[in-house]
């Protein structure tokens, strides 16, 4: 009898250190805990699915940041580009990335459709933290010395046949309302593509002048001039008058 109760103490006591062992959560990594999802004395139990404790970082000076690229752009953009980006916290500051994997599959917000795109981030001085909202710009070509020219320039047109009808119909006339079926069409920028033509017009001798140019790439703002007629310090047309004149 003593020798069987022995037994049953030990393999109580050896339950009872198990038990005391399990008790113990150790962090699988060295890092920071950024969010403790669990309260001291709270009860913890293992059902399905291992409950989250904690959340954590291995390392701050090296972070993620992911954005979401429009599906307009996302073909120019490609692993090792760099990248620049801000944050409200510091709006004085940019911070510098680089693109480490631009995802495959697409995502619908709002009806918009982007790609996940991860970039890799240095944050030495650990001025960033999780969960921060970035206002990020890839750089997806760049140009030493070149000739810009701004976009207004690749809209506009000399409308010289509406500029007479104009004169011919006299003040009474142009006072007049115009009704909506003759308004004026606002004028689009030439559909233009990298190594295409282009035409501009230019101002010599107090005339206007076409130039055909090639152009490059753009930002949105300004076009790069790949060739032509065109040179730095040219007059270029970007708008005409409301009279016409």
């Amino acid at each position: 009898m003593a020798r069987a109760a022995i037994a049953e103490a030990r393999a109580a006591l050896s339950g009872d250190e198990t038990n005391l062992h399990k008790a113990s959560i150790r962090s699988p990594i060295d890092g920071v805990v950024l969010t403790r999802k669990v309260e001291p004395g709270q009860t913890v139990a293992a059902m399905l699915q291992a409950p989250v404790l904690f959340v954590l970082a291995e390392d701050l000076a090296s972070m993620e940041l992911r954005v979401d690229v429009d599906e307009a752009d996302v073909g120019r953009v490609r692993a090792g580009q760099r990248a620049t980006f801000s944050v409200d916290a510091y709006p004085r500051r940019t911070f510098e990335a680089r693109i480490v994997r631009v995802g495959l599959g697409s995502q619908v917000k709002e009806g918009v459709v982007s790609y996940p795109t991860v970039l890799a981030v240095r944050n030495d001085d650990l001025a960033l933290r999780p969960g921060m909202t970035v206002t990020c710009e890839i750089v997806t070509a760049r140009r030493d010395g070149a000739l810009l020219l701004p976009n207004a320039a690749l809209r506009f047109s000399p409308a010289a046949a509406t500029q007479r009808r104009r004169r011919r119909r006299g003040l009474v006339s142009d006072l007049l309302p115009r009704p909506p079926h003759v308004a004026l069409k606002k004028p689009t920028a030439q559909k233009t593509q990298v190594g295409g033509s282009a035409r501009v017009w230019v101002l010599r001798a107090g005339e206007l002048a076409s130039l055909q140019i090639t152009v490059g790439e753009s930002d949105g703002r300004e076009t790069e001039v790949l060739g032509g007629a065109l040179r730095d310090g040219d007059r270029v047309v970007v708008g005409g008058s409301a009279g016409g004149s």
